[in-house]
């Protein structure tokens, strides 16, 4: 089953997709069913009675190092997020002013299901809830170094979408061996399998409930494959993960830079009166 959290008739709504739409499970509207396009999507993660805990890996993919002239980590990479970072499905991500590398980074997400301390690699797939699709956007211009992303490469606001689906995780057999791609305005760019995960998913749940808890709700960010290039203003971005989803999002520019532009224009505007 694919889930859904959208805004529609100004409200938030639970869905599935069903037969290519949107199935309202709201009791008010449950059974109506809309279009893809009458609804503002949000990120697909149901609200959590506490701080939401989001680990997002690094170099996770040997070619994805090898693009940065890295060698890949020998234990795994990770770094926190923050949720004010996450937008939904068709949302804007803003390019700061003056910045010359922004990359995507189309990854697989876990979303887990209940609490999972001290779990066995053999067991981790039992404490997976499902699957969603992330874009780990990155301003490489911020990094202190290529090897330790820091805040303002990966916490900005706007820069993580996710979405548009939640999939259950018994609908995905082998998140093992899944087709990763994105197309900027419609042309592939990056394409990958989560096969060639330095370490996967079960070694991750493993790795990171040896030392801290685990609960509903949290995210894992599992890495990008190879294939990242700049997204100016405009750009507009699909990443896709087979059997999860595809996720879009546009590149817009700050505020400041509007602000800005549109001072100089009524400065020029003075001049020529």
């Amino acid at each position: 089953m694919k889930y859904a959290r959208i805004a529609w008739a100004g409200a938030v709504h639970e869905a599935i997709e069903r037969d290519g739409r949107l199935e309202l499970l709201t009791p008010a509207f449950q059974g109506r069913r809309l279009s893809f396009d009458e609804v503002v999507w949000l990120p697909p993660l149901a609200p959590v009675p506490r701080a939401r805990t989001v680990l997002a890996l690094g170099l996770n993919y040997a070619d994805h190092a090898r693009e940065l002239a890295f060698k890949p980590p020998e234990e795994p990479l990770a770094f926190a997020k923050g949720e004010a970072s996450f937008i939904g499905h068709r949302g804007h991500t803003v390019r700061p002013d003056g910045v010359q590398n922004m990359h995507y980074e189309c990854e697989l997400a876990v979303v887990i299901g209940r609490a999972a301390k001290n779990v066995r690699k053999a067991d981790a797939y039992d404490f997976i809830g499902g699957y969603t699709v992330a874009n780990d956007y990155a301003v490489r211009d911020y990094l202190e170094n290529w090897y330790r992303p820091n805040l303002r490469v990966k916490n900005r606001d706007t820069g993580t979408p996710i979405g548009p689906w939640l999939v259950d995780a018994a609908d995905v057999p082998d998140p093992m061996k899944l087709k990763l791609r994105t197309t900027v305005n419609g042309q592939v760019t990056q394409q990958g399998t989560t096969a060639d995960m330095v370490f996967d998913v079960p070694t991750l749940i493993e790795y990171f409930s040896s030392f801290m808890t685990l609960n509903p709700g949290d995210l894992i960010l599992t890495g990008t494959p190879d294939g990242v290039v700049d997204c100016p203003v405009g750009s507009v971005v699909v990443c896709e993960v087979e059997g999860i989803g595809a996720l879009e999002s546009t590149i817009v520019e700050s505020p400041n830079s509007r602000t800005q532009r549109t001072q100089k224009l009524a400065e020029g505007a003075e001049k020529t009166s």
